[in-house]
C-alpha cells in the first residue's frame, strides 16, 4: 500500500488549523465536496477514511502542515480528543503524552499522583516515571501532597509535557 502523502491529503480535503476541521474537496462514494470529513471514534479521536484506510484527524493535520508523517505520537495539548486546531497539537514522545493526562475517574484527591492512604491516615503523593512509581511522602492535607507533587513535576520537566498540571491548578486554587 503506498505511503499517504501531504499532496495527496491537500487534493483531496482542505484542512482548518483555526479550527481543526478537515472538509472534503473531492467527490467520491459518499462524500460531496463541502462535507466535513471524518467521525468521532468511541475513543474521543476522529477518524478520517482515505484510501481505504483510517487516520487520525490529529496525525493528518501535523501531515497537511509540516508535509511529513509525525515519528512520535500527536498529543492534544488541552486533553480535548477531538480538538484539533493546529495550535493544539505536539509531536511528543510516548512518556511526554502519558505526563499529560486528565486525573484518573476513580481519583478522589483530583490530583494525579495524590492518594488516599488509610492505613496511615493520609494522603500520599507520588510520581511514575518510565513505569516506576517513585513515592514522596505522606501528608495530612491533600494541598500539602499537590505541593509535593508539583515540585517533583518541576525537578523533572514534566512543564514541558504537561502545561495543565493539576498538581498546579489544584495549588492555585486553594491558595
Amino acid at each position: 500500500m503506498k505511503k499517504l502523502t501531504q499532496e495527496r491529503v491537500k487534493n483531496l480535503m482542505h484542512y482548518n488549523p483555526a479550527t481543526g476541521v478537515f472538509i472534503w474537496t473531492h467527490r467520491k462514494s459518499g462524500v460531496t465536496p463541502g462535507m466535513q470529513a471524518g467521525s468521532k471514534h468511541v475513543t474521543g479521536y476522529i477518524d478520517i477514511t482515505v484510501d481505504g484506510r483510517v487516520y487520525k484527524a490529529h496525525r493528518l493535520a501535523i501531515l497537511w502542515m509540516e508535509g511529513y508523517w509525525p515519528e512520535h505520537t500527536v498529543d492534544h495539548i488541552n486533553r480535548i480528543r477531538d480538538d484539533n486546531r493546529y495550535l493544539n497539537l505536539r509531536e511528543a514522545t510516548h512518556q511526554c503524552q502519558a505526563r499529560n493526562c486528565k486525573v484518573a475517574k476513580n481519583n478522589t484527591s483530583v490530583v494525579t499522583g495524590v492518594r488516599w492512604r488509610s492505613q496511615r491516615s493520609s494522603w500520599q503523593a507520588f510520581v511514575m516515571v518510565s513505569g516506576k512509581i517513585f513515592y514522596l511522602g505522606h501528608y495530612k492535607s491533600v494541598l500539602a501532597a499537590a505541593y509535593a507533587r508539583y515540585a517533583a513535576e518541576q525537578c523533572l520537566g514534566f512543564q514541558d509535557c504537561d502545561i495543565n498540571s493539576s498538581a498546579k491548578q489544584y495549588i492555585e486554587a486553594h491558595r
